[in-house]
């Protein structure tokens, strides 16, 4: 293991045991000797890690109570540097709740640009990044902790639609934003269920760092689990959705990748169809409804209803006669798909 390395690894194996490891088993653990090990404990202490360590019966060694785990220094470009600015800024905007790590992060980044554009950035970070002892806040230090570190966490959790508050063992496996669900989520294993669990960091009320710690399976590929996903919501089977869009709006359409699934087709008519493989087609529907009659649900068949149902819902609201356009919806339901769709 690179020198580097395995500081990182020894750091790592000190939050995971809040109260210390002997000198001699991080050595074991390292594969290192003990004067190896002893220097590299030195080294830790001194920058660019500043580990305020404390030592204990004269081998044993453990990290300062309430320590806020620090990153070495990491040499970005310019451009990389950009690009953190723009995700961060992303989640700013997308986000339910405001977090102060994106405005400490925003903070180091404009420290390290160019006096003006370094003012922008502050500028542009503004007070919704200010509340830095929210209840958020807190859940969002505890769980990206446990991840790092691969501890478990005890969570309170409050289900959408429900007033029940519920409690779980939680081993964090991924952190995931989904643009979707402006939230940010937790992927990890529950161990109640002995399975794969998603929660919305938004609807955890409480998270307690646990002693227990966990290992990352071998086998856990998130980019596998998610492959088929609009946003985080992940599954074994797949669903083909098929949409046609107008001429209007096939320019903006293909502009983007939606899905790493999706497949475009032209039509005659300047509009195009869209198809996409997902697990689950609910994290779609509110994209769907946002290009209002300029998208058509051709498949599948309860996916068409589920929206055609939502645009009758808001027809009523704004006082539009749509009686005559829903009263054949079944018998639409049950055609064919046209010649553009059918290969």
């Amino acid at each position: 293991m690179e020198r580097s390395l395995r500081l990182l690894y020894i750091q790592r194996l000190l939050y995971q045991h809040p109260k210390g490891l002997r000198s001699s088993e991080l050595a074991r653990l390292c594969e290192v000797n003990q004067r190896t090990i002893n220097r590299d404990l030195q080294d830790l202490q001194d920058e660019p890690f500043r580990l305020p360590l404390v030592q204990e019966d004269g081998w044993n060694w453990r990290l300062m109570e309430g320590h806020r785990f620090t990153l070495p220094p990491i040499r970005l470009s310019l451009q990389e540097a950009a690009a953190l600015y723009l995700a961060a800024r992303l989640l700013v905007r997308l986000s339910d709740e405001p977090n102060p790590f994106v405005g400490r992060a925003l903070d180091a980044l404009a420290a390290a640009l160019p006096a003006p554009v370094g003012r922008q950035i502050l500028r542009m970070a503004g007070p919704r990044l200010q509340a830095e002892d929210s209840p958020f806040a807190r859940v969002f230090a505890v769980i990206t902790l446990a991840w790092a570190t691969g501890r478990k966490v005890r969570i309170r959790y409050r289900p959408l639609g429900s007033e029940e508050v519920r409690e779980h063992i939680l081993a964090p496996y991924l952190i995931e934003p989904s643009g979707w669900g402006y939230a940010a989520y937790v992927i990890g294993h529950v161990s109640a269920y002995n399975a794969l669990r998603t929660f919305k960091l938004e609807r955890i009320l409480e998270a307690e760092l646990l002693e227990e710690t966990f290992e990352l399976p071998l086998d856990f590929d998130p980019r596998s689990l998610l492959a088929h996903a609009w946003g985080v919501m992940y599954g074994d089977e797949t669903t083909e959705v098929v949409l046609r869009f107008s001429p209007r709006v096939a320019r903006r359409v293909k502009e983007s990748i939606w899905h790493e699934s999706q497949q475009l087709e032209d039509c005659d008519d300047g509009g195009c169809l869209m198809r996409v493989q997902v697990a689950h087609t609910l994290e779609m529907q509110p994209w769907i409804r946002g290009w209002g009659a300029d998208c058509e649900v051709l498949a599948p068949p309860e996916l068409r209803r589920a929206v055609a149902e939502e645009m009758r819902r808001a027809a009523e609201i704004y006082g539009v006669d749509c009686t005559s356009t829903t009263k054949d919806q079944d018998a639409l339901d049950r055609r064919p798909l046209s010649r553009e769709v059918v290969h």
